[in-house]
């Protein structure tokens, strides 16, 4: 009973998700390419229906922030690393480097786009 509920869920989510799609922040150039170096190896452990991902990937499109995303749900090699690394099987996780090059694992939408506020709002 509960998949069919899920499923239609899944797909009112993408759907409101798709047409009230936040506008990104603007930034000159440079800014945006050091935006974009500092965020080359991330890479955001995600499912597409997932409501608690999609605030994470609005969050990404309002901060103008683009990194891989990997569906854990399609590909089982992104599972595979999730659980290598992360050793939770939650969903969104965001996989970062500090400035030591230590890998850090974030799990939590709000955790993570308080995260993601701070460092790139400007």
């Amino acid at each position: 009973m509960m998949k069919p509920i899920r499923f239609i869920l899944g797909k009112i989510i993408l759907a409101l998700d798709a047409l009230f799609t936040p506008k990104g922040l603007v930034r000159s150039p440079q800014a945006q390419a050091a935006v974009n170096e500092k965020t080359r190896s991330w890479t955001l452990y995600q499912l597409r229906a997932c409501p608690f991902c999609v605030k994470v990937r609005r969050q990404l499109k309002r901060l103008s922030i683009t990194l891989p995303i990997k569906n854990v749900d399609l590909d089982p090699d992104a599972q595979a690393e999730l659980m290598q690394g992360g050793k939770i099987d939650q969903v969104p996780c965001l996989r970062w480097r500090d400035q030591n090059g230590q890998d850090i694992w974030m799990y939590e939408s709000s955790e993570i786009n308080q995260f993601l506020t701070q460092n790139f709002s400007q």
